[in-house]
C-alpha cells in the first residue's frame, strides 16, 4: 500500500504528469541517490558549466514542475532538482519526520550523493522548510540560500485558510468538478495556467494529502547559519502571509534580505515576464560576494 498515493492508478497519472512537465524542459538527465530515508530522484538541467544550484520543490509537485518555473536561471546555473520524499512520484514512497534532524540529514545525504560540497540552495514552499532544515543541520554546505514563500516560519489564519483553501480542496476531492477546482486554484495561484490547473486537478485526487504543519523556526535553530539568504513572501498568501513571514524571517535570520511580492498568492505567476524578473533578482543575489563573517 502506498503512503503517498491513493492507489496505483493515481500514481500512474502523476507519473504521466511529471513527464508532461519534463518535456517542457531542454536537455535533462536523471539519477537516483541513496539516502538514509530511501532512494531519492534528482533531475539535472540547465548549464552544466555553471555554478551548482540545488532546487527543492513544494508539496505535491516535483523536480520537473519546479525546474520549469526557473526560466532564464537555467541558462546560468547547473540545476540539481531534488524530488522530495513524500511529496513527489519520483522518490521513495515514505514520509519525512518533520521534527528533529531527519529532514536536514536527508538533504545532507543528497548533497553527499551528488558530490556537491557547497551549492546554492533554492527552496520553494514545503521545499523552503526542508532547505531551512538543511541550513540548521549542515550550515557549511550552503553557499547562498533562497527561499520562496517558505513553510515553517509562520502560519496563516486558521479561518482564512480553512475557508479559502482547505474547504474548497476537501469539496473537490469528495465531489470533483471544474467549478470546485477553480475555487481552489483561485485561492492558491496568482495566474491561470491551463497546464498547472490540469495538474492540480489530478494531484488533489491522487495524493494522500500530508496536512502536517512543519515546526516553526526559532532563532537558536539557525544561530550557526550566516550564509547570504534571500526570502520572498507573497502579499496574498493565505498559507504564509507575506508581511508576517518577512517579519518573522528578520527575527530569526537578521542578516537575510527579504522581499514582498505584490499581487501574489501562494503560487506565484507562471508567465515568462515573472520568471525573468525572478531570475534576474535571484541571479544577482547569487552572484554577491560572501561577507567575511559568513564563513560557517
Amino acid at each position: 500500500m502506498s503512503v503517498v498515493f491513493r492507489n496505483a492508478e493515481a500514481r500512474s497519472k502523476i507519473e504521466a504528469a511529471y513527464e508532461r512537465f519534463r518535456a517542457r524542459l531542454p536537455e535533462t538527465s536523471s539519477r537516483m541517490v541513496k539516502t538514509r530515508k530511501g532512494e531519492t530522484h534528482v533531475l539535472r538541467a540547465g548549464n552544466r558549466s555553471g555554478p551548482p544550484l540545488l532546487l527543492v520543490h513544494g508539496a505535491i509537485a516535483s523536480s520537473a514542475h519546479a525546474t520549469v518555473e526557473l526560466g532564464p536561471l537555467l541558462d546560468r546555473y547547473d540545476v540539481h532538482a531534488v524530488d522530495v520524499i513524500g511529496q513527489s512520484v519520483k522518490s521513495a514512497d515514505d514520509r519525512l519526520v518533520l521534527e528533529g534532524t531527519e529532514c536536514g540529514d536527508w538533504l545532507t545525504d543528497v548533497l553527499d550523493g551528488l558530490e556537491l560540497e557547497r551549492p546554492h540552495v533554492y527552496g520553494i514552499s514545503w521545499g523552503g522548510f526542508l532547505s531551512r532544515k538543511l541550513a540548521e543541520r549542515s550550515p557549511h554546505r550552503i553557499d547562498h540560500l533562497v527561499l520562496l514563500v517558505p513553510a515553517g516560519f509562520v502560519n496563516g489564519s486558521f479561518w482564512a485558510g480553512f475557508k479559502n483553501v482547505y474547504w474548497p480542496m476537501t469539496m473537490y476531492r469528495k465531489f470533483p468538478s471544474p467549478e470546485r477546482l477553480e475555487r481552489f486554484t483561485r485561492a492558491m495561484t496568482s495566474t491561470f495556467d491551463p497546464m498547472w490547473n490540469e495538474y492540480f486537478g489530478e494531484a488533489l485526487l491522487a495524493y494522500n494529502m500530508d496536512m502536517r504543519f512543519p515546526p516553526l523556526a526559532k532563532p537558536e535553530d539557525l544561530a550557526a547559519f550566516k550564509r547570504p539568504t534571500l526570502v520572498f513572501g507573497a502579499d496574498q498568501d493565505y498559507s504564509f502571509p507575506g508581511d508576517k513571514l518577512i517579519a518573522r524571517v528578520k527575527a530569526v535570520l537578521p542578516h537575510a534580505e527579504v522581499e514582498l511580492i505584490e499581487n501574489c498568492r501562494h503560487a506565484p505567476p507562471t508567465d515568462a515576464v515573472f520568471r525573468k524578473k525572478m531570475a534576474d533578482r535571484i541571479g544577482a543575489f547569487l552572484e554577491t560576494s560572501v561577507p567575511a563573517d559568513a564563513t560557517a
